[in-house]
């Protein structure tokens, strides 16, 4: 199916406006969001074994009272018991709270939990009901997890979940041939695509040591792709990648929209999303 450079400009513009930011549980992340991200952006809140998920439903709360719709990451290996876990569900419930982010997290197990599916299932049983569960997705892999495993484990989630958020991915045709894969799978839920957004070389490595040693390996494990591609001629640009998936959205069944990775820089974000919208605009 082909698409006129009308659905491709009408599909860039929603992708822009409908697009969601992940922002980290740092000290002074609330006063940023509110100085830089409008109300109708969705967020998601991540977590890291250092902080632990306190801090991530702390500041998930935080923006939902300040009327942001938010999406904290709840990771199984840091969550240590199913009351610990029904106690983090009704402080969300509690503030409105109806999306979330389900994720196996990194390290070792600190409780109860070793996986995705084990959490999602605990989440289901709780009596607390929630109308967007995100489950990741991996189009390039993962470093510590081999593929017919991240497969198996996705088939085992998907009937837990309503979307698929993808991790940083820059191979466009890797994105739509994993998403066209999807439906072999029996896997049917939206996609959303994950990009870094505007963010420079020397934030991405004040986060690597702000988030602390354990966490900065991991980080800097999994995102070598993107450090490495600040170094080439051109360095990085998410609007390429954007621009690319987006002419694919009006004609895919599974291709959703998508997730950035702001990386708490978010003035940067917001200025390039507007960017977009204005260029989305002007193709008229």
């Amino acid at each position: 199916m082909t698409t006129s450079a009308e659905d491709r400009r009408r599909a860039l513009a929603a992708a822009a406006r409908e697009m969601g930011y992940e922002v980290l549980p740092f000290k002074g992340t609330l006063d940023n969001v509110l100085r830089h991200v409008p109300r109708a952006v969705p967020l998601t809140v991540t977590a890291s074994p250092q902080k632990g998920l306190a801090a991530t439903v702390d500041l998930a709360v935080k923006l939902a009272e300040e009327g942001y719709r938010v999406a904290p990451h709840l990771s199984a290996r840091l969550t240590g018991d199913r009351q610990e876990l029904h106690d983090h569900l009704a402080r969300l419930a509690g503030v409105g709270i109806r999306a979330l982010f389900v994720i196996g997290g990194d390290g070792e197990s600190r409780g109860a939990y070793s996986n995705a599916h084990e959490l999602l299932v605990d989440i289901h049983d709780s009596g607390h009901e929630f109308d967007d569960i995100g489950i990741a997705g991996y189009p390039e892999g993962h470093p510590l997890i081999g593929d017919q495993d991240l497969t198996r484990a996705l088939a085992a989630k998907a009937p837990l979940a309503h979307h698929i958020t993808t991790q940083m991915c820059f191979d466009v045709p890797r994105i739509r041939s994993w998403a066209a894969a999807l439906r072999a799978q029996d896997v049917r839920l939206p996609v959303r695509v994950g990009v870094p957004g505007a963010v420079s070389r020397q934030k991405l490595l004040r986060i690597a040591t702000a988030i602390g040693l354990g966490d900065s390996a991991r980080f800097l494990r999994k995102q070598q792709q993107l450090l490495w591609r600040f170094f080439v001629p051109g360095g990085y640009d998410p609007g390429r990648i954007v621009r690319a998936v987006t002419a694919d959205l009006p004609a895919s069944p599974n291709l959703s929209g998508f997730h950035v990775f702001t990386f708490n820089d978010l003035g940067g974000t917001e200025r390039w999303r507007q960017n977009l919208l204005r260029r989305a605009a002007r193709a008229k």
